[in-house]
């Protein structure tokens, strides 16, 4: 027995050295066997295959094929705009419940600690909370406290525009990102910011921007931390890391840093309304749905909350509330944003409360004309302005933000090309200048076009195109039509707590301009998710995947 166990002891001795020796051999390119993150043969990367995990307040929506409008069995308003169209939508993140007003008291928070004597930043970026103010009712407590006072906290905001929350995704992306790096100790350590141990402040300039940051734009006092990547490129320079190695800044290859926080479209908002994975089983969908729950009517049918209202919504005219004694849906207004039962995917409000904004352009002809991968109308194409093209720095504003142009091609310029576009842009202000199409073939397929001409005759104007629009001087989508719809109309969806149960559908769509505000419209966030789709692979069938063989070069 003892020969035995001294036998086995050392078969396990010599597998565990193996698998150590094997851990601590580097991979290799399958395409030129180059030995990858070695210092010696020029530092070429591979970087850690990840699936990152989703930011704050998200939950993962697996992706899939639905009947965009299916849901809707009327059209009131006889719109015709949501003709149902299957589509497929991709894995994404979503924000688990509406912006609350505390969230939104962060951003006007550091706002006003980062950028103290810039009233006007502070004062766009404040909700309109005169949106309360009605003629014939007294909502003026609404105005003094809603926003601000502790007790409506949890409550969506509201009183926000279009614009205003595209503001927040951006801050939000930021400020994510600026934790992480932080925290883990690759930018300097929160407690080190404004002063660390000898009390010698080690703030940056300019706030965190995540695109400047990866871009190597910000680096030094209030960046550099003390455990930033190593470095392994031959030409790196000796740095702040141990015994003075090379170090640097975080990149999107690592895989540490969020994408960004970004408005829904209006196909995935509607998609995760709906939560049809819920009632999925083998591609089969078992039941469909009118409301983000199952079932036709707007009551529980669960013995514990029999016969409550299943969201926060307008019941009637005149009836906001329900009978005192016993409040039907429990809120007259808005209600906390975790209020209700969430739905399959775990997303709270997805019906009634606020309305919500989402990322598309209002066309009533939307479902017939966008593609059915990943649908969407409204893409703004744009170029980061380089300030420096031959060292591939950006141009920033005042904030420390990129300065960001209307894209004029869609394909990558040649280096030549960019050079002469960026020449043409003073690099002094804010303002663009128009610049020659990049693409001659989008402007002669316009001139040429019957339409086109048409257009330009009866405006009166000369036509002068851009590839995605920005610049013409003629709307030829929307010009000679009686129409409140333009580039700015921008989708709402959802019902709120002043809207009848028509509304709650995850079908219904309205518009907006993108500058106006309502006490019934908030809004949540979205992030693109990266790799696979799949989010629940455990117990479904998988085809093997092989690993690539490891090449030797002796």
């Amino acid at each position: 027995m003892k020969i035995l166990f001294t036998k086995t002891a050392f078969v396990l001795l010599a597998v565990s050295a193996v698998v150590s020796s094997c851990s601590k051999q580097h991979e290799t390119s399958q395409k030129t066997g180059i030995t990858y993150n070695d210092k010696n043969n020029g530092g070429y990367v591979r970087f850690r295959q990840t699936h990152p995990a989703p930011g704050p307040g998200l939950v993962p929506i697996e992706g899939g094929t639905f009947v965009m409008g299916g849901s809707a069995d009327q059209d009131v308003a006889y719109d015709y705009n949501n003709v149902k169209r299957r589509v497929t939508v991709p894995s994404f993140y979503m924000d688990e419940t509406e912006v609350s007003n505390q969230d939104w008291l962060d951003y006007l928070h550091w706002t006003a600690i980062t950028f103290p004597n810039d009233r006007e930043l502070y004062y766009d970026a404040l909700p309109d909370t005169l949106v309360w103010r009605k003629p014939l009712s007294y909502n003026e407590p609404y105005v003094d406290n809603y926003l601000r006072h502790p007790a409506f906290q949890d409550y969506p905001v509201v009183g926000v525009t279009w614009d205003q929350a595209q503001d927040y995704c951006q801050w939000r992306t930021d400020r994510t990102n600026e934790n992480i790096l932080r925290e883990s100790g690759r930018m300097v350590a929160w407690k080190d910011l404004n002063g660390g141990k000898n009390g010698q402040p080690a703030a940056s300039t300019e706030p965190y921007n995540n695109d400047m940051y990866l871009n190597g734009q910000q680096r030094g006092p209030g960046f550099d931390g003390k455990k930033m990547m190593p470095d392994l490129s031959p030409n790196a320079q000796a740095g702040t890391g141990k015994n003075g190695k090379p170090v640097r800044p975080v990149r999107m290859e690592d895989g540490i840093l969020k994408q960004g926080y970004r408005l829904p479209s209006e196909a995935e908002w509607e998609y995760a309304a709906l939560a049809l994975a819920g009632n999925t089983q083998f591609e089969n969908i078992d039941d469909g749905k009118m409301y983000p729950w199952n079932g036709l009517g707007v009551r529980s049918a669960k013995s514990k909350t029999r016969g409550l209202i299943m969201a926060n919504f307008k019941r009637g005219a005149g009836d906001n509330a329900g009978v005192g004694g016993y409040l039907n849906d429990k809120a007259d207004i808005t209600a906390p944003v975790r209020s209700y039962a969430p739905n399959d995917f775990g997303l709270y409000n997805m019906a009634g409360n606020v309305n919500e904004w989402v990322a598309d352009t209002y066309r009533q002809t939307s479902f017939e004309e966008f593609d059915d991968f990943n649908p969407f109308r409204g893409n703004e194409y744009t170029n980061k302005r380089m300030a420096d093209p031959s060292k591939g720095l950006y141009a920033k504003d005042k904030y420390g933000r990129p300065i960001k142009d209307p894209a004029k091609a869609n394909r990558k310029l040649k280096y030549s090309e960019l050079l002469a576009l960026q020449g043409q842009r003073p690099d002094s202000t804010n303002a663009t200048q128009a610049a020659p199409v990049a693409n001659g073939s989008v402007a002669a397929a316009n001139a040429a076009s019957a339409n086109a001409q048409l257009a330009v005759r009866n405006s009166g104007k000369a036509f002068n195109p851009d590839l995605r629009g920005d610049k013409d001087t003629v709307n030829l989508a929307l010009y000679g039509n009686t129409t409140l719809v333009n580039n700015r109309s921008k989708v709402y969806k959802g019902g709120s707590w002043n809207d009848m149960a028509y509304w709650l559908n995850p079908a219904t769509r309205r518009f907006m301009d993108q500058d106006e505000a309502s006490a019934e419209i908030g809004f949540r966030c979205a992030m693109t998710l990266v790799g696979a789709p799949e989010i629940y692979p455990n117990g479904k069938p998988h085809y093997g995947v092989k690993k690539a063989k490891t090449f030797k070069s002796k």
